[in-house]
């Protein structure tokens, strides 16, 4: 690997092995290249409509469209399901907007098709109307054949993960942590 510091008319450019990788200007401010920081998997995604729900039953969230999925690792369409190709640990969020007359509410992070932990479980007790439940987790992919896919259990009456107009208040977000 060689290194070079190039000094330019309005500053000095800093290469390894002849691409730049920084570029420092009269006034000392640095600009990186777009390759200095690696692109990581990252991705958001929401529900597009009301998704009824069995009183108890855990029931796959549809995440039906795609704010972002920088390596499209985000199956939006059929599956419903994050499956990197890249190993690491991946960071999960998830705000589901639910309606009924729920008693517990609970969102379930499973992997490879078995509930692999909790993200969030809430309401121990009767909340009636529009509610909301959020929760994180933190989980290793093998970036071959691990992947993951949320359910919601709720328990009640006339339950589904709900939406408002177009602004989808039922969404995930996901991206790699470290390798």
């Amino acid at each position: 690997m060689t290194i070079s510091i190039k000094p330019t008319a309005s500053g000095s450019t800093i290469e390894q092995d002849g691409s730049t990788i920084l570029t420092v200007d009269g006034s000392g401010n640095i600009t990186p290249s777009n390759n200095l920081y690696p692109k990581v998997p990252a991705f958001k995604v929401r529900n597009t409509t009301d998704q009824a729900v069995s009183n108890a039953v855990w029931t796959k969230i549809a995440f039906q469209s795609e704010e972002f999925d920088t390596h499209n690792f985000f199956d939006s369409t059929t599956n419903y399901r994050f499956q990197p190709t890249i190993t690491g640990y991946y960071h999960f969020s998830c705000l589901l907007r639910i309606e009924g007359s729920v008693s517990d509410s609970y969102i379930g992070l499973y992997k490879n098709g078995s509930l692999n932990e909790y993200v969030v479980s809430s309401r121990q007790g009767t909340a009636v109307g529009t509610n909301f439940i959020k929760g994180s987790c933190l989980v290793y992919l093998n970036g071959s054949t691990d992947y993951v896919e949320f359910y919601g259990n709720l328990g009640g009456t006339s339950l589904n993960f709900g939406y408002f107009d177009t602004t989808s208040n039922c969404v995930l977000a996901g991206h790699l942590v470290s390798v």
